[in-house]
């Protein structure tokens, strides 16, 4: 969070392609997830974060898949975000809770809720 906002992506690509989602991507093998959701903002809006607290988990479940993805927190970051993978990626912005972007991951929302009730 910055200022009482967080950080969206609009993915391009399927799972939930044109919804505003969470930055994030797959965990590689030997990697913890904590060091995969780094690596994964850092690779994809070029900002290294820092302190990482697990928020919630969310399962998204599809016909033909079923995703589990942790979420987290970061307490502090640095760099200003800029989109990295623009085949991957529309657009970004900060969204406060009460202003969030349409149509929402189902991850986002999740995690936004989690977000809310602490």
């Amino acid at each position: 969070m910055k200022d009482g906002a967080i950080l969206l992506i609009q993915r391009l690509t399927a799972p939930e392609a044109g919804c505003w989602s969470l930055p994030g991507g797959k965990v590689d093998w030997g990697e913890l997830a904590t060091q995969s959701a780094a690596r994964e903002i850092e690779e994809e809006l070029g900002v290294t974060t820092q302190g990482l607290d697990l928020l919630c988990v969310v399962d998204l479940i599809e016909a033909d898949a079923h995703w589990v993805s942790p979420v987290y927190l970061a307490r502090s970051f640095v760099g200003e975000p800029k989109l990295l993978e623009p085949q991957k990626h529309g657009a970004f912005g900060w969204f406060t809770l009460d202003a969030l972007p349409s149509p929402l991951a189902a991850s986002a929302r999740i995690a936004a809720e989690a977000l809310a009730a602490r």
